[in-house]
């Protein structure tokens, strides 16, 4: 099945996102916890007029009930894109499966996967299309 391709608005909303995890990374550095990026990233993006929602509780619809799984998206930004972030050694399937699965939950399209544990950011940057 042929998707439409993302919208010029959500791909600018994503633009706006990788670069401000660019100006976070290129600040702190890599080696911190996860949450310290998150609280500034999530900065970031609101000083640049973006909105921004942290640790969204994502439910599961199950027998058309809505039932609490556990799932937290990490930020969703502008109502398009979700991010899911990581300071891991490693990126592994495991990571992109999560964004996969918080995409298809939340009927999004596009989810960046940022891995801040890197020396240079764009190395750190996945982008997943649903």
């Amino acid at each position: 099945m042929q998707r439409e391709p993302i919208s010029e608005e959500v791909n600018q909303v994503a633009k706006q996102i990788v670069d401000a995890a660019f100006n976070v990374h290129s600040a702190l550095g890599a080696g911190l916890l996860e949450s310290v990026y998150e609280v500034c990233l999530e900065y970031e993006l609101t000083k640049r007029g973006l909105r921004v929602e942290r640790q969204l509780v994502l439910p599961v619809i199950y027998d058309n009930i809505k039932l609490e799984a556990g799932f937290r998206i990490d930020l969703l930004v502008n109502q398009c894109v979700i991010i899911e972030l990581k300071a891991v050694e490693t990126l592994l399937p495991v990571h992109t499966a999560q964004v996969i699965t918080y995409l298809k939950l939340s009927k999004h399209r596009l989810g960046l996967l940022i891995n801040f544990n890197v020396p240079l950011i764009k190395e750190g940057i996945k982008r997943i299309v649903l």
